[in-house]
C-alpha cells in the first residue's frame, strides 16, 4: 500500500515528552513516574498502559464546585507509549521549575503525576464580586502540556516593561508575576464591554517573567454546556473572564 499518509509516521524518541506533530503528544511511560491527563484525550497507545480516574479531594471538589475551575484527569500508568491530542489545539511542552506556572485549566492537556495543583483567585482592581477571575497555580518540578487555538505568543515582562491582555486570550503566566485583572471603565459600567470596542477585561502583569497569549479569544469548545448559548464557549460564558468570581486560594 503506498499513501502521501505515510509521511505522518510515528517519530522515534528517547524523550518522555514529545511533540509527534503540532496537534499530537506522544509521552513514554517506563512503570514509575505516571502521566495525568486530560479524561478522554487519549487516541492511541502501544504496550500495557492502565488507565484510571484520578481521585479528587475533597478540597478540590469543593473549590471546582464554587469555581468552575480544576481539572478532570485520568492516571496513565503502565509501560509503552500513549498519544493524547485534545480537539486538534496546538500542545506546547512546558518545564516546571521552582519557580512554578498559573494557567487556564481549560489549556492544560497532560502533566508529570509529581506536579500540584491549586485553585487561586486572580482579584480585580475594583473588588467587585464576580469580577475576579480563578486560575490553576502549578507548582513542583516536572513537565505539562499545555494546549492554545493557533500558535501562541509568548511575552517577556520586566519590571519597566508591563503586558496587558485580553483575559480571555491568556492561557498561562510564570508565578513570580504580580498580575490584576482590570477593565479600562469606571466601577458603575464594569460590566460594559469597553464603549463600542468589544474588548474587556484585562490581566496586567507587572514583575519579571513570561506570560502566555493564544490568538483567540474563545475557550475550548469541550467547556461549551448544551443548552447555555453561545455564550457559554465564548470568554463571556460560565467559564469566560466575566463568568468568574473572586475567592481565595483552596487546597
Amino acid at each position: 500500500m503506498q499513501s502521501p499518509l505515510f509521511a505522518y509516521a510515528e517519530q522515534q524518541t528517547q524523550e518522555r515528552y514529545s511533540v509527534q506533530n503540532p496537534q499530537l503528544l506522544r509521552v513514554a511511560l517506563e512503570g514509575h513516574d505516571d502521566v495525568l491527563a486530560r479524561k478522554g484525550a487519549m487516541v492511541a497507545y502501544q504496550g500495557l498502559i492502565e488507565f484510571d480516574a484520578e481521585y479528587q479531594s475533597q478540597g478540590s471538589q469543593r473549590a471546582r464546585a464554587q469555581t468552575g475551575e480544576g481539572l478532570d484527569l485520568m492516571r496513565c500508568h503502565g509501560q509503552g507509549t500513549v498519544y493524547f491530542a485534545n480537539l486538534a489545539q496546538y500542545i506546547h511542552v512546558v518545564d516546571v521549575d521552582q519557580d512554578g506556572l498559573t494557567v487556564d485549566s481549560s489549556y492544560v492537556l497532560a502533566m508529570d503525576s509529581s506536579l500540584t495543583h491549586q485553585v487561586i483567585a486572580v482579584d480585580s482592581q475594583y473588588g467587585i464580586s464576580g469580577s475576579g477571575k480563578y486560575q490553576l497555580n502549578i507548582s513542583g518540578r516536572g513537565k505539562v502540556a499545555l494546549m492554545t487555538s493557533g500558535q501562541p505568543l509568548m511575552l517577556q515582562v520586566t519590571p519597566d516593561r508591563y503586558v496587558n491582555a485580553d483575559a480571555d486570550a491568556v492561557v498561562a503566566w510564570s508565578n513570580g508575576l504580580r498580575v490584576q485583572m482590570q477593565a479600562q471603565t469606571h466601577s458603575s459600567g464594569v460590566w460594559r464591554r469597553r464603549g463600542n470596542t468589544g474588548e474587556g477585561w484585562e490581566l496586567s502583569f507587572m514583575g519579571q517573567g513570561y506570560a502566555l497569549v493564544q490568538p483567540s479569544e474563545m475557550l475550548p469548545p469541550q467547556n461549551a454546556v448544551i443548552g447555555r448559548g453561545a455564550g457559554a464557549q465564548f470568554g463571556v460564558g460560565q467559564q469566560g473572564a466575566r463568568g468568574q468570581n473572586q475567592g481565595n486560594v483552596w487546597s
